[in-house]
């Protein structure tokens, strides 16, 4: 560090934007002995609070200018913050630019700006803030002897150090609030630069810009990747749009696994798509019991009845409270790797404090009529793939019926439960379900018709009936010979996309088992 950075701050520099706390941040500064400078409304805004405040435009002698493009791109301003103690004093000193030893800046709010239906290119141009990046780079270049605020969360932080160091801030903080600043920075020009790139050359908009910048910030370091020998990491946006496995607390357990986030993350987002409330038990990724009941209670039951050899070791996801009922029946009948609910009751917790290994999670509620729109990412070597969430639903006024049979009020009802679960089963995917329950999943099959024979083995292993069930194939059928393999085991209805070639001889052999036939025109491959 270098040797001048013990000298305590004497003048600070204010600007922000987000002006939450800044006046009392002042305040406490002043009473500190800090000389305060400032410019335009936050200098405004502090004068009319009663704290003492230079205007930068009569510090530096050079007048704001431009609309207030240009107010603090000044010699004495960057000098102040660039100019390194024990080394550039001299210069300092023959051209009257004493050292500003704390910065605080926000940025003009650009993201928000452009999240605005009625934004347009000249305003989203006038929200580009240039001389707050510029004095923050400047500030956290030269972090060994000046303090730099981007984030008001940081305001006690720091004054409690200048109370406690008689005016001094620990190289450590000045260290980590400037790796804060280029990591804000960065983010910041990359938004600028996604917005940018996704304007084409008739003024419309890419979804997709032409390069593509994002940031996600380390949440947990972890022992290990999917294997042992890969290292891993939990990386989370800095604002999750919805609740999810980003946004949980983690009330008990061991810390989480690489392979617990990925689980845990695919048997969250399938219990949301469900209103009744509702039990999901992922293992490797895929669904292996989903019921609805009329309790979580009875939900789980159902959800575990699909498939209790597999459930062992499993995650489960709720999408009501947990409550000390349904947390006592699962620590009484299994392992489990991961509980996530919307809430834990305390209740609850103390019954599964029993199991000290198992990891409780609170992610907050959802809407479940509102989802998050957002993208999806797939690492390809040397490159990323890019898409938009599957966020697909079809409701009974989308299906067409293709058969001569009709489907029953129930058998609907089954077909778009059965549905919603197979856009969470990796493909190729084939569910079965009766009555909020699902009966058999036949998971990642190259073969469409193996998938379907794997999921009526399932069922057929925990001895759950397949007649009058329903069945959901994620994709269309490339032959007849998954219908006449799901007749074979009392299927009676079928939902699917369509769009074969052979969708003709698939609904003829439909007709010919007198089974319901339903098509989406939607396909939920997942990969």
């Amino acid at each position: 560090m270098n040797p001048t950075s013990t000298v305590p701050i004497r003048r600070a520099l204010l600007s922000v934007s987000d002006k939450t706390g800044i006046v009392d941040f002042a305040r406490a500064l002043h009473a500190l002995g800090v000389e305060l400078l400032s410019t335009g409304g936050t200098a405004q805004l502090l004068s009319n609070n009663g704290i003492p405040v230079i205007e930068v435009a009569d510090y530096t002698g050079f007048p704001e200018m431009m609309d207030g493009r240009l107010k603090t791109l000044h010699p004495k301003i960057h000098g102040g913050l660039l100019g390194r103690r024990g080394v550039d004093d001299a210069a300092m000193d023959a051209h009257d630019i004493p050292p500003i030893d704390l910065l605080v800046v926000n940025l003009y709010p650009f993201e928000a700006t452009v999240a605005k239906s009625d934004c347009t290119l000249p305003h989203a141009i006038e929200n580009i803030d240039i001389g707050g990046p510029t004095m923050l780079r400047a500030a956290a270049k030269n972090h060994n002897a000046v303090t730099v605020i981007t984030d008001a969360a940081d305001y006690a932080r720091v004054l409690t150090e200048l109370r406690e160091n008689h005016g001094v801030v620990n190289p450590a903080t000045r260290f980590d609030l400037a790796v804060k600043v280029f990591e804000h920075t960065a983010r910041y020009d990359g938004a600028i630069a996604n917005y940018l790139g996704s304007i084409q050359a008739d003024g419309g908009r890419d979804p997709f810009p032409r390069s593509y910048s994002v940031q996600f910030h380390k949440a947990q370091a972890m022992r290990y990747g999917e294997n042992p020998h890969q290292g891993a990491a939990f990386y989370v946006e800095p604002q999750p749009a919805e609740a999810c496995i980003a946004t949980a607390r983690q009330l008990q357990g061991k810390e989480l696994s690489y392979n617990n986030v990925a689980d845990t993350d695919a048997a969250l987002e399938c219990v949301k798509g469900f209103t009744a409330p509702a039990c999901v038990i992922v293992k490797h990724a895929n669904p292996c019991g989903v019921a609805i009941g009329a309790t979580l209670l009875d939900a789980y039951h159902r959800a575990y009845q699909a498939d209790p050899t597999s459930a062992f070791g499993g995650i489960i996801a709720f999408n009501r409270p947990l409550d000390a009922t349904t947390a006592k029946a699962i620590v009484d009948r299994q392992f489990v790797e991961v509980i996530i609910a919307p809430e834990v009751s305390p209740e609850a917790l103390m019954i599964t404090a029993s199991k000290q290994n198992v990891r409780v999670l609170a992610c907050g509620q959802w809407n479940t009529d509102c989802r998050a729109p957002g993208w999806d990412y797939k690492r390809v070597n040397g490159g990323l793939l890019v898409q938009d969430r599957d966020l697909g639903q079809v409701a009974s006024s989308d299906l067409k019926v293709v058969t001569q049979r009709q489907p029953t009020d129930a058998e609907l009802v089954d077909l778009l439960f059965a549905w919603q679960v197979v856009k969470f089963v990796k493909s190729n995917a084939i569910v079965y379900g009766r009555d909020g329950m699902i009966l058999g999943v036949g998971a990642g099959q190259m073969s469409r018709v193996f998938s379907a024979r794997i999921a009526a083995m399932k069922a057929q292993e925990e001895k759950l009936d397949l007649h009058g069930a329903a069945m959901a194939s994620d994709a269309f059928f490339p032959f007849r010979d998954g219908l006449d393999l799901a007749a074979e085991f009392g299927i009676t209805a079928v939902i699917q996309p369509g769009g074969s070639m052979r969708d003709n001889e698939v609904i003829a052999a439909a007709d010919e088992h007198q089974m319901t036939m339903v098509l989406t025109g939607m396909r939920h491959f997942r990969h």
